[in-house]
């Protein structure tokens, strides 16, 4: 079972038997070992809760994902009291314990052999001065050969210096140091030895890293927002980036237990600066920078892929292959193909025109649906701040927190609409522009793969005998021609503001440069027909 917790909890179950029977069923079904087990009032609570024939302690591992912080305890009990509910017990969580453990980061070390190193010979004062050079050159020559691995024998150790260095020599057989393992040293995996630095445990140094981090994204932030601003204002925000660097310069300083902080602080100056050239540009007075809102755009994306990251990292691999993805892809493809002509539709509609009348590829389609996706992808913002909530243990997400689903369901029908609304009004720009062109009699800009444009309409049978839907064609003047679709010409009448139809057959389509032309047409070359 995967989890990123542990709480070791006293649980009080209340009844007879079948209780108790049925509460060490569902805690196995939860993956929850049973430490111990005990009637109330014996054992570990003798003297500290009365006795109770109708009760009965156990001490259980509740496993669980999320992060570790002040609620970590407490979101223990909430699990415990969601199960007694499903469970139909009375149970009850009366102590919660988090099991701390963290992994120690040892040092990687590598042993080698030591009998390539010259002898220790008499005292170097007592050597002259060439014979001190060719001892100093012949042990620089050996510790290279070390420090590249020449001499190593494939043994890997961990620990501090010296208990690598005993490791290495250490006799699995029960002795003691063999004089094949006396004549060995060790050397570290990585870098140079730093014998004062003394790492933190494995989740405390990510935790502070991830806090460093989010002090120098929040002084960055500040940044580009003082870049935008003009007076007093930017040496408020300007004051603000400061602090936040200190506050993530101070947790930096801190990163190691002992040992290491002035690399540390460089680090995170090195950090810094990259950031702000990188938001800010090299120069600052330039406008290559970032803005406030890309940042936060930014901001929004990760957090969001984050956020949906940690609510479905429960799942297991084979609830995704077996149901999540498959579900997934038919809902996304289906959904593609299903929305291909909905921007299209809410342009047509705009227009007094049906999807039908407006001919487009499929490959724009498939565009629009794209487009739609993206305004849509903002619901995503809801599910990924619950899943980020459910991470830290936020109270009004707990298991037992009655108003937290109504409350979700609440923000993303909210979060739908606001979405859904982006999409008509892009349509509705879309609609927008095109009127402006139309009335300035310039060319319109297109619509994913609709293409209006300026058409003389030339009749090919009489006056009488043409069919027209919506107004009465006038060949003198160029229409905006959205062209042929299923038979039918749809065209826009800018002086009466409808949409114009009329039969592909009866007429022939004419471009024209703008809507200033006049059209050269006369019903005279029209042939009469019977």
């Amino acid at each position: 079972m995967r989890y990123d917790q542990r709480v070791l909890v006293l649980v009080e179950v209340r009844g007879e038997q079948r209780d108790w029977d049925e509460a060490e069923r569902v805690f196995d079904q939860q993956g929850w070992p049973v430490v111990a087990a005990f009637s109330r009032g014996e054992g570990p609570s003798r003297g500290v809760l009365r006795e109770a024939a109708s009760a009965r302690l156990y001490s259980v591992e509740v496993r669980f994902f999320g992060a570790r912080n002040r609620r970590t305890e407490q979101a223990a009990a909430w699990r415990v009291e969601r199960l007694a509910r499903q469970a139909g017990l009375e149970m009850y969580a009366r102590r919660c314990e988090l099991v701390d453990r963290d992994r120690e980061q040892l040092t990687g070390w590598r042993a080698h052999t030591v009998a390539h190193r010259p002898p220790r010979g008499p005292d170097p004062s007592t050597l002259t001065p060439v014979a001190r050079l060719r001892r100093a050159a012949a042990v620089s020559r050996a510790r290279i050969s070390e420090r590249r691995g020449y001499r190593d024998t494939g043994m890997v150790v961990t620990g501090t210096a010296s208990e690598a260095r005993r490791l290495s020599r250490m006799d699995l057989s029960g002795g003691s140091a063999t004089a094949v393992g006396a004549a060995t040293d060790v050397r570290p995996v990585y870098g140079r030895e730093r014998r004062h630095i003394v790492p933190r445990r494995e989740e405390d140094g990510r935790r502070r890293v991830y806090r460093v981090v989010a002090w120098l994204l929040a002084m960055t932030f500040c940044a580009v927002v003082a870049r935008e601003q003009s007076g007093v204002r930017v040496w408020a925000w300007g004051g603000v980036a400061l602090l936040c660097f200190v506050g993530g310069a101070w947790l930096a300083f801190g990163m190691f237990a002992a040992g290491g902080r002035v690399a540390s602080l460089l680090m995170c100056g090195v950090v810094a600066g990259y950031l702000l050239v990188v938001s800010l540009g090299a120069d600052m007075d330039d406008d290559r920078g970032w803005t406030p809102v890309q940042m936060l755009s930014v901001f929004a994306v990760t957090a969001t892929v984050g956020g949906i990251w940690l609510l479905v990292r429960q799942w297991t691999w084979g609830e995704w292959l077996a149901w999540a993805a498959p579900l997934v892809f038919t809902a996304v493809v289906s959904f593609v193909v299903a929305s291909g002509s909905v921007l299209h539709a809410l342009y047509a509609d705009s227009l007094g025109l049906m999807p039908d009348d407006l001919d487009v590829p499929g490959i724009w389609q498939a565009a629009s649906a794209v487009k739609l996706l993206s305004l849509l992808s903002y619901a995503l913002f809801v599910p990924a701040l619950w899943g980020i909530a459910k991470h830290v243990h936020a109270p009004f997400v707990s298991p037992v927190e009655r108003l937290g689903v109504p409350l979700y369901v609440l923000t993303q029908v909210t979060v739908v609409v606001v979405c859904a609304l982006g999409a008509l009004d892009s349509a509705r720009q879309a609609v927008e522009d095109f009127r402006a062109a139309a009335v300035r009699k310039t060319a319109p800009p297109s619509y994913f793969g609709v293409e209006p444009e300026w058409t003389c309409v030339e009749p090919t049978v009489p006056a009488a005998k043409l069919a027209s839907r919506g107004g009465a064609l006038n060949p003198e003047r160029p229409y905006l021609s959205f062209g042929e679709a299923g038979g039918t010409v749809s065209l826009w009448d800018e002086q009466a503001g409808t949409a114009l139809q009329m039969l592909a057959e009866q007429v022939r389509l004419v471009p024209a440069a703008d809507g200033r032309v006049r059209c050269a047409f006369s019903y005279a070359r029209v042939p009469k027909g019977d």
